[in-house]
């Protein structure tokens, strides 16, 4: 620590100046230790305009599901548990699930390239081109072919390929999409939602805006099963 130099009335000013930083500091911490997380038994509002949707579009309950396409979790989540909420309640008409990008661990892990943020982006140009159908196409596919997390797997090039698997995609057009970074900003506004939400992994659920203990096929459908009562 640097200390400043100087005769008494230095000393006391410094010592004043001391005692002014220390209690706005406390202040400081006092407001943020007292103030609730977001998601911790609140009820958190999402802007899901414009984003893609699986299930019917008037269904009752909303589920929005943060997920990072490099995460191992959120790939369980999709083959394992996925197909029973989708059959029980999307499919049904009883939920709709609202699909955001939450893509961090590349930047996490300090990878040299930043490839959860392009598999989101891949995914993001197929919905700009197919919908919402496109969209999960794609996604299914990136997470069929996820690699491992410590490792940067989902280049430019390999998303390109992969692409070439998406009905109804026009891979030149998919191939621009992605070159020039043109749904980037659709990506950082999904993590700035889930950043001010407070989101703290993937795969996050939220069941009519309320947080999930677990992303189980049970818990996520005990919730949805409270909603509609």
């Amino acid at each position: 620590m640097t200390r400043l130099q100087g005769n008494n009335q230095g000393r006391t000013v410094l010592v004043i100046g001391t005692l002014i930083a220390a209690v706005l500091i406390a202040l400081a911490l006092f407001a943020v230790r007292g103030r609730p997380s977001a998601g911790e038994g609140q009820t958190v509002r999402f802007d899901l305009t414009g984003q893609p949707v699986l299930g019917r579009e008037d269904a009752p309950v909303t589920l929005v599901v943060f997920e990072d396409f490099k995460c191992p979790n959120c790939k369980r989540f999709e083959e394992e548990f996925m197909p029973q909420i989708r059959s029980q309640y999307l499919d049904t008409g009883k939920a709709k699930l609202v699909s955001l990008n939450f893509p961090f661990l590349a930047e996490a892990a300090r990878l040299p390239v930043d490839d959860s943020k392009l598999a989101a982006q891949a995914a993001e140009c197929a919905f700009v081109q197919g919908g919402s159908e496109a969209h999960e196409r794609m996604r299914q596919i990136i997470f069929r072919a996820q690699g491992p997390e410590s490792q940067v797997w989902a280049t430019k090039a390999r998303l390109k390929e992969l692409a070439g698997s998406v009905e109804g995609i026009d891979q030149a057009r998919f191939n621009t999409c992605l070159d020039n970074d043109e749904t980037a900003a659709a990506v950082d506004a999904d993590e700035r939602q889930a950043r001010e939400a407070g989101v703290g992994g993937t795969p996050s659920i939220y069941v009519n805006g309320k947080l999930l203990p677990s992303y189980d096929a049970a818990t996520v459908g005990a919730a949805i099963d409270a909603a509609l009562q």
